[in-house]
């Protein structure tokens, strides 16, 4: 089985000629082959290119191109406007795109609180008609997405990031998994899965993390490993860990069993999202 992280960012510089619209901490750029030799280096055969909101809002211009110079190494997922009356095309367009697997919403503050929200909806609904999981970050909303999975039952909901406000510098919260009972409710909703992403933000240990794994238990038996999706969210967490730490986290940790860890970092996400990275020749 091929291990896949669930969740990795691609960018450029800053520069006049292609500024960011907001800073981004991590480093001063990650193209896709910083990120392909990040993967090589531990055995990471492929991941999801999540087109970075902070840097490009709704262009995944860059994603688009680093996928195509590693098309065998990277899958791509592109924030989406649930209030731009447009959207269903848009989403029609990127399902047509090679390598396109997903599409993203990030609930700011100007995205409806509402369940009923027409936008929201759209987008959940045009996502099934192509066959597109809608991968959402969700913080302290957890309830709300919720209620849009029972909403849209043939759309494939993933919750991005373990459901839970997680840090981008040192140190953690003090209480990271204060809203894990609002994560465990979700697990009724058999259209939802869950991204284990960025887990290791939450510890208040050094690695191997050990005080991640009670609460990450929860989810896992919540759930079923079925549904959840092991990943770094590299390169959000690069003050806080290496990417090397990141993933041997999981490989180390005695609550998985190989089978357990066969799934969860990677043949899950091969079934939420029919895609799988090229074999290695």
């Amino acid at each position: 089985m091929p291990t896949i992280d669930a969740q990795v960012h691609c960018y450029g510089r800053n520069t006049p000629e292609n500024p960011w619209v907001d800073p981004f901490p991590g480093p001063t750029e990650m193209t896709g082959d910083d990120m392909v030799k990040a993967m090589d280096a531990v055995g990471v055969d492929g991941a999801l290119m999540i087109s970075v909101f902070a840097i490009y809002r709704f262009d995944a211009t860059y994603a688009v191109a680093a996928h195509k110079a590693h098309p065998g190494r990277f899958a791509l997922i592109k924030p989406v406007n649930p209030n731009d009356p447009a959207v269903a095309e848009t989403i029609a367009e990127w399902a047509g795109m090679d390598g396109t697997v997903g599409v993203r919403i990030m609930m700011r503050p100007e995205i409806s609180s509402d369940p009923a929200d027409p936008g929201l909806n759209r987008v959940l609904a045009a996502a099934a008609k192509h066959d597109l999981p809608v991968n959402i970050q969700c913080w302290g909303r957890l309830p709300q997405v919720g209620e849009l999975a029972a909403r849209n039952p043939d759309t494939q909901v993933v919750v991005d990031h373990v459901g839970m406000t997680q840090v981008f510098v040192p140190p953690p919260r003090p209480q990271p998994f204060d809203d894990l009972a609002n994560v465990l409710a979700l697990a009724r909703h058999k259209n939802l899965a869950i991204k284990i992403t960025g887990a290791c933000t939450y510890s208040h240990e050094k690695f191997p993390y050990k005080d991640i794994w009670d609460p990450l238990g929860r989810v896992f038996d919540a759930f079923g490993l079925d549904r959840c999706l092991w990943g770094t969210d590299w390169t959000r967490a690069t003050a806080l860990l290496t990417y090397k730490e990141g993933v041997d986290a999981f490989r180390v940790a005695d609550r998985l069993s190989d089978s357990d860890r066969a799934r969860l970092m990677g043949g899950t996400l091969t079934k939420v999202y029919g895609w799988a990275p090229a074999a290695k020749a």
